[in-house]
């Protein structure tokens, strides 16, 4: 909002070359929240509370539709542990690695009834899965990719998908097995339905991306050819609307116990969680996760470069091997979360922004001991990742 604020008061706004653009971390992220992923909105950043909005969906779905927000992904684990919540179907997101407070997250998905997992591979949340979904390529299936800068662009498969089922097919099936019918032949009608439903994408179609590579929306009878630059004489609601950012400073402190500040993040050679680029040649450029830690840090310490470190917060602890550098300032460590084997969110903590309830992944208070071997949590996390992954032994039948 901070950064909206700016770009309005330096006249950055409604012309081309200026504006506003998030730099995604991930493809589809903007497509995503376009279609309403967010469990307060529907597709187009409309509010579910919107009776008007509200009624148009559940005319062409036949249902009923609450009218109250949903849960972000920290309330639904809070709910499954305190039993109101009991049940998760996750496509294409490894949220016990990438998510913080591990153990928590996996308290919360133990708790559940039923969890299934769509995905390309067993991610470490198919360890907690009691139904695992083969999912399929970006190849082997149809459908579009949103950037950043709002452009649609269709996706084309090139091969069949080797599970026997594109992912959209997937979760008819299961909608229709659970008995609530969809009867879709191709992506195509689907995006279809969202022109109907959905203003800014009145105008969107197969046959236009086709005939003009890609579309920016808003795309509808205003700007039928889409629209590359927004707000060029003036904003939806008319002016600008600024909005007072107060800071708010985490709760996460530190203190005799945990003097350190630690801070994560990704390194250009594996993607994410490294579900797919650990499986990739890439581990030869980041073959484990590091701790980087100021020299006068590790000396004061007793920690030489390469030597197995503990890392303790004050939701739990982990073990990885050290880096000495002066990359990072002093009293500051950090570390990558690519490798399952680390579980370096097992000492993140759940505290998140009041606004998104985005985790604070760069400011968990820590305390680093040289160490012997794997933390408890370590040990026992690989006990259960090997019996998740054992194959059963195909059964006889009696004579």
């Amino acid at each position: 909002m901070a950064i909206a604020n700016l770009a309005m008061a330096t006249g950055n706004i409604g012309r081309e070359g200026v504006g506003v653009n998030p730099l995604r971390g991930q493809n589809n992220v903007q497509g995503s929240c376009d279609m309403g992923s967010f469990p307060h909105e529907l597709p187009g950043y409309r509010h579910i509370s919107d009776s008007v909005t509200l009624e148009l969906f559940e005319q062409l779905w036949g249902r009923p539709l609450d009218n109250e927000p949903g849960l972000r992904i920290p309330n639904m684990i809070d709910a499954a542990l305190d039993g109101s919540f009991k049940g998760i179907y996750i496509q294409g997101e490894d949220i016990l690695q990438s998510d913080p407070n591990t153990q928590h997250m996996a308290a919360g998905l133990a708790a559940m009834e039923c969890v299934v997992v769509q995905d390309l591979f067993l991610v470490e949340t198919a360890n907690y899965a009691h139904v695992f979904l083969p999912g399929s390529t970006f190849l082997e299936k149809n459908g579009t990719f949103t950037n950043a800068e709002r452009r649609i662009q269709r996706v084309r498969k090139v091969m069949a998908p080797v599970n026997g089922y594109e992912d959209w097919e997937i979760t008819q099936m299961l909608s229709n097995a659970l008995g609530y019918p969809m009867q879709y032949d191709h992506p195509s009608q689907i995006m279809d339905e969202i022109a109907r439903l959905t203003p800014t994408f009145a105008g969107v179609s197969y046959e236009k991306l086709d005939e003009l590579g890609s579309v920016q929306w808003p795309c509808n009878e205003a700007a039928p050819e889409g629209t590359p630059v927004m707000h060029m004489d003036g904003f939806v609601r008319g002016k600008g609307k600024f909005v007072i950012t107060e800071y708010v400073a985490t709760d996460e402190k530190t203190g005799p116990r945990f003097p350190l500040l630690l801070t994560t993040g990704r390194i250009l050679s594996q993607y994410n969680v490294g579900a797919q680029t650990r499986r990739t040649a890439n581990v030869v450029w980041h073959e484990e996760d590091r701790l980087e830690i100021h020299p006068h840090d590790a000396e004061n310490r007793g920690v030489r470069d390469g030597d197995w470190v503990k890392i303790a917060s004050r939701t739990g602890e982990t073990t990885l091997r050290a880096l000495i550098t002066d990359r990072v300032a002093p009293g500051v460590v950090y570390t990558t979360f690519h490798h399952p084997s680390t579980q370096v969110n097992v000492v993140t903590t759940e505290f998140s922004d009041w606004a998104t309830n985005c985790p604070e992944y760069k400011v968990t208070a820590v305390q680093i001991a040289p160490s012997n071997g794997p933390s408890e949590w370590q040990e026992e996390y690989e006990e259960l990742s090997k019996a998740a992954r054992r194959i059963a032994e195909p059964l006889v039948a009696a004579e």
